[in-house]
């Protein structure tokens, strides 16, 4: 059973019982930590892909330790100049071991966001001034359409796409 998560911003192909680099945690060492971002799990041939994370998918881990990785070097050089520049930068890492994959059972607690009503169509009616007389856009050439939003007294970048809802409203 393996499965692919989400950690730090990373995605990682991860087995019980594995240690994983990434990138530096806030968690302390020895601290059991979930990861909820699930994006795919195979058990026995059974694969199972989340859109995009799996719901009620939880990968728990513990931190082991915390360390710092390799030196990389970076070294700039302009030839003929005279100039050069060397620097060295080493990243911080924690390593965690993975204790379970659950694929399924867990609930995530999410808070509920408002509904936001979108404004009925109607109204853009009264504000754009749409005649009752129907019209044909369809063959339209853009400078056609654009004209024909500055007869109806609309004007600017969206010209077009104000023609177009002067059409669908009419």
């Amino acid at each position: 059973m393996y499965a692919i998560v989400e950690i730090a911003g990373q995605q990682f192909k991860i087995a019980k019982d594995q240690k994983v680099f990434v990138h530096r945690l806030s968690d302390d060492e020895g601290a059991k930590v979930s990861f909820d971002r699930v994006l795919l799990i195979e058990d026995g041939g059974a694969i199972t892909l989340g859109a995009p994370a799996i719901e009620g998918a939880l990968v728990q881990a513990t931190v082991t330790r915390h360390l710092k990785g390799d030196k990389v070097i970076v070294f700039k050089k302009k030839r003929r100049k005279g100039y050069q520049k060397k620097n060295g930068h080493r990243q911080y890492f924690s390593e965690i071991v993975i204790n379970s994959i659950v694929a399924s059972g867990v609930k995530k607690e999410t808070p509920k966001k408002e509904e936001v009503k979108a404004a009925p169509l109607v109204e853009k009616k009264s504000v754009l001034k749409v005649e009752s007389k129907t019209l044909d856009l369809s063959g339209k050439t853009v400078a056609e359409l654009r004209e024909i939003a500055k007869e109806r007294g609309l004007e600017g970048y969206s010209s077009l796409k104000k023609a177009e809802l002067i059409e669908a409203l009419s």
